[in-house]
């Protein structure tokens, strides 16, 4: 069977390109090894399924493995105490049937007694204490049950089994159990609706914390373009390829997984900076993306996340990465938010910050019309006319918002020039917002062409000296991305202040700036 990149359930070596993540499977193998409990907690389409499934594989001689899930269980499980360890013991015994460990199914099915947590609990330690391996308990797909009082119940047997490890034996009971899911169970709260927090009592609070960084960085990336280019011999650059990948991902493994598999089997195999754009922009516009959809659920569903990323992202909030806060911690769970530079919370990668662009534009319903112009005046044979862009754009500014709140434009003024550029670039361009260069009233657009690259800083204003900062930044940047021009839009609306009423390219540095104040 020949192999391909995979993006539709758990990835398996022997039929997927996979990233290399030994390194990172060493590092959990540890916390197994000093016999601790703990949750896998990460984002949807993360890996942590895969991740499991790679530990029954590296460990089933080590440790009797029992690899189990809790996804389409049926509600039958939860009705009571008794259903639920009866219904455990089967899926602990089919698990083991199909694992290197079967003949200790027998074992197991011999000895489990269900009809309490107290039984159930008994029995546990006369199976483990009979083996002459350390048992491993894998549970995937927590997520589906950590809302339910017996599942809840179930946790807490095991943390009581683990607390009387230190008297009874390290063979008491199952030597390390490691839990799967979005939500961290110490931290179910965030998932409870405020009436049943009065209900909640952590059952988890031994666990140790989770801290594996489960991303995918450039020198991992390229250990799965490695093993592609081995097969197929396309002559990418692969070390260009794996950073133009976590570039746009920042290592978000579905992410990186699903740009492979768009570039192989959509887009002829275009391995180059174009063809990663290309499969970002289809990302973006899936409507079938069960991550893209997720993402949007979830702030769409939440007033307060909702509120908080639109600061963060077009009104020029900055706050530390916090995980303390509860919206914080919510982002970091979603992975919509991550730490970056001076520890201030940033959009997680490129790609969900131009979702979130998007949602945003449409959100407000702004709808910009270019009335009797067409796309066509802003590019002329083939080739976009930036500063006419910025042109039109501070018309439509001084026409259509004379008479709007002058704070209100500040907050939005770059939202409503993505929105203005949106149409103009859409299916042949592409833009994203650099995240390392914003910062305060600063915000660096990028937007690549038929070709060629432009670079758009757009800044509040904040006075002369800002400004010429502004030219420094910009000039500096400029410079990384080996460009001779770029273009400086200024959002300033002080009533007494003079602007000058038209652009203008100006020098700094060797560089020309096209200079607007809006």
């Amino acid at each position: 069977m020949k192999k391909r990149f995979n993006t539709t359930g758990s990835c398996n070596p022997a039929q997927h390109y996979m990233v290399d993540t030994s390194r990172k499977l060493a590092q959990i193998e540890e916390y197994i090894e000093e016999g601790k409990y703990f949750t896998i907690n990460r984002a949807r389409q993360f890996g942590k399924t895969t991740t499991l499934k790679a530990l029954f594989r590296n460990l089933s001689e080590q440790y009797v493995v029992i690899p189990i899930s809790f996804e389409g269980v049926g509600d039958l499980l939860f009705n009571k105490e008794e259903s639920f360890c009866s219904k455990l013991k089967d899926i602990v015994e089919t698990a083991l049937k199909f694992s290197s460990w079967k003949e200790k199914a027998e074992v197991w099915r011999s000895v489990i007694r269900t009809a309490s947590f107290d039984e159930l609990s008994d029995s546990i330690t006369d199976f483990c204490m009979q083996l002459e391996k350390p048992v491993l308990l894998l549970v995937d797909e927590v997520d589906k049950s950590t809302d339910n009082q017996l599942f809840l119940n179930f946790l807490g047997m095991l943390r009581n089994k683990y607390l009387d490890r230190d008297v009874k034996g390290m063979n008491s009971t199952f030597h390390s159990v490691v839990l799967a899911g979005v939500y961290d169970v110490k931290n179910l709260k965030l998932k409870l609706r405020p009436d049943e927090e009065r209900k909640y009592n952590s059952p988890w609070n031994i666990a140790a914390d989770f801290d594996v960084d489960m991303t995918f960085h450039p020198e991992e990336i390229i250990t799965m373009l490695n093993e592609y280019e081995a097969d197929h011999q396309t002559g990418m650059d692969k070390e260009f390829i794996s950073n133009e990948i976590y570039k746009y991902t920042s290592g978000y493994p579905f992410l990186v997984s699903k740009i492979c598999e768009l570039i192989d089997r959509k887009l002829e195999k275009d391995w180059s900076e174009k063809g990663v754009q290309e499969a970002v922009k289809f990302i973006e516009n899936d409507d079938e993306s069960t991550l893209i959809n997720s993402l949007t659920k979830n702030i769409e569903n939440d007033a307060d996340l909702k509120r908080f990323l639109k600061a963060i992202m077009l009104e020029d909030f900055t706050i530390e990465f916090n995980a303390n806060v509860p919206v914080i911690k919510k982002c970091k769970l979603y992975s919509i938010l991550k730490s970056g530079a001076d520890n201030k919370a940033v959009v997680h990668n490129v790609v969900f910050e131009r979702v979130l662009y998007n949602y945003f534009i449409t959100e407000e319903k702004l709808r910009l019309m270019m009335r009797d112009e067409q796309k066509s005046a802003y590019i002329q044979n083939g080739k976009l006319n930036m500063p006419y862009v910025i042109e039109r754009f501070q018309s439509l500014i001084r026409n259509e918002y004379r008479n709007t709140d002058n704070k209100f434009l500040e907050r939005q003024g770059r939202l409503l020039f993505l929105c203005f550029l949106k149409p103009i670039v859409n299916g042949t361009g592409f833009y994203y917002v650099e995240p390392e260069t914003r910062d305060g009233g600063r915000m660096d657009l990028v937007v690549s062409f038929d070709g060629e690259e432009f670079v758009i800083e757009l800044k509040i204003w904040r006075g002369e000296k800002y400004e010429v900062e502004g030219k420094v930044q910009l000039a500096e940047y400029l410079k990384t991305r080996n460009l001779d021009e770029g273009y400086l839009v200024t959002f300033s609306f002080l009533k007494n202040k003079t602007v000058q009423e038209e652009p203008e390219w100006v020098e700094h540095d060797g560089k020309r700036i096209y200079e607007a104040i809006i």
